[in-house]
């Protein structure tokens, strides 16, 4: 699929998305700045969030709407009244965003912020993991008819199906299923990176990570199972707090995941059993044939007088047998590469 003139899918280099999430502390100063350090970094796009305390949940102190979220317990409004991105922002930071080459778009958490954000044109929709089984909200992003990341978290097979089926069946056409482990943070032996590979066959479509783990190493590996998305929650300092500050990267720890994925990529290439150029000036370490003592024409080639040794410039090893048993066409010098020429 394409992504404001971006190719996003196998064959193209991973779309690194910077997450803002509620990394800006309520400063629309601090979350310009995330978004500098993304492009800084090497980030592709940056991602917002776009719902209230009020779209998300309600006011409500009782047992189900308490939680408990970084060792505190809390409500649901209040901690979503601390992380939400102020909608008047987000003309503002699109805009910036744009203007440092940034693909800008937004997680919609219910009807009224995807027609707010189409007011904006966003040119591509974020699901979050726990808004997958959203039928009412899948329904609406796929009447944009814009192409859709649809992030399984927690979801089973029966309910990414039913995701798909929804978004398609009311007008999405392009989808990447991103893999999600929806811990905050997610420890690397519980992100089962081997299910990247398992999804894009199962279900038919580019596959890619959205990654909660401290570490920038697990990113990086995805990108070697075909993820053809990367996103990752960034942050100026963890020091600084917020929401999501604990598991978000640092600007020069996601400078050095892009970097990693950009080796990554280039390493894997494509497949190939020829010479590299590299590879070339380096043939003169395999062996082949010379011919070990000097030699009179007309002489019998052994094992005494030829063998296979390095360097390659003789014949290939692979001739020996054909060569031992016939004779010399000319007087041959010890240490001498054997070639056509020199057999009779």
């Amino acid at each position: 699929m394409k992504v404001s003139g971006r190719a996003v899918g196998a064959g193209h280099p991973a779309l690194i998305v910077a997450e803002l999430s509620g990394n800006h502390n309520h400063d629309i100063k601090r979350a310009i700045k995330i978004i500098d350090a993304a492009a800084e970094a090497g980030a592709d796009a940056i991602k917002l969030q776009t719902y209230t305390p009020d779209t998300l949940t309600i006011k409500s102190a009782t047992k189900p709407f308490r939680v408990t979220w970084k060792g505190k317990r809390r409500t649901l409004y209040d901690l979503y009244e601390e992380a939400y991105t102020p909608w008047e922002w987000h003309k503002e930071l699109f805009a910036h965003a744009k203007k440092r080459g940034l693909i800008c778009f937004s997680t919609p958490f219910d009807n009224s912020a995807v027609d707010f954000l189409e007011k904006l044109g966003q040119p591509i929709y974020k699901v979050a993991s726990f808004e997958i089984i959203d039928i009412p909200l899948l329904e609406r992003i796929g009447k944009t008819k814009k192409p859709v990341i649809l992030s399984r978290g927690m979801a089973s097979v029966e309910e990414i199906r039913l995701a798909l089926k929804t978004l398609r069946k009311f007008g999405t056409k392009d989808i990447v299923l991103l893999h999600c482990i929806s811990a905050y943070p997610a420890r690397p032996k519980d992100m089962h990176l081997s299910t990247i590979p398992d999804m894009r066959t199962r279900f038919g479509v580019s596959v890619g990570l959205s990654d909660h783990t401290l570490g920038i190493d697990v990113a990086i590996a995805a990108v070697a199972l075909g993820a053809v998305i990367i996103e990752k929650h960034l942050t100026l300092r963890r020091k600084d707090g917020g929401p999501d500050s604990s598991f978000s990267l640092e600007p020069n720890e996601f400078a050095e995941m892009v970097r990693g994925v950009r080796t990554v990529e280039d390493a894997l290439g494509r497949p190939s059993y020829s010479e590299s150029t590299y590879e070339k000036k380096n043939i003169v370490f395999r062996k082949s044939l010379f011919v070990v003592r000097d030699m009179k024409k007309g002489e019998t080639f052994t094992p005494d007088n030829v063998r296979s040794i390095r360097p390659g410039n003789g014949l290939a090893p692979k001739f020996y047998r054909s060569v031992v048993g016939k004779r010399a066409a000319r007087d041959i010098s010890r240490a001498t590469p054997l070639h056509n020429g020199l057999i009779a």
